[in-house]
């Protein structure tokens, strides 16, 4: 079974709070996820070819339609931003 550390250090990594209960959880989730991967080392895949995708994939688009805007929601939505600016939400740089 994974270990408590593991779990804890695997949040840490994902930026995320657990709690004791979603600790022990996530350990007994991990585990078994873990537990079916080695099972599927153990299958024989020696007589299948690879494959890029399994089924037929088409570059799939639709039409590129601008929404009407819930001026009551978008003004909602700004009211409740720590940052903004006329219209817009400030956030710190993405890039």
């Amino acid at each position: 079974m994974i270990s408590k550390k593991e779990v804890e250090h695997i949040a840490k990594l994902a930026r995320l709070g657990l709690s004791q209960s979603e600790i022990k959880k996530f350990q007994k989730e991990l585990s078994s996820v873990l537990d079916y991967v080695v099972k599927l080392k153990e299958v024989d895949i020696s007589k299948t070819k690879a494959t890029s995708h399994s089924i037929l994939v088409k570059n799939v688009t639709r039409k590129d339609l601008a929404k009407k805007e819930d001026l009551k929601t978008v003004k909602r939505i700004i009211e409740m931003a720590p940052e903004r600016r006329e219209r817009y939400i400030k956030v710190k740089a993405v890039l």
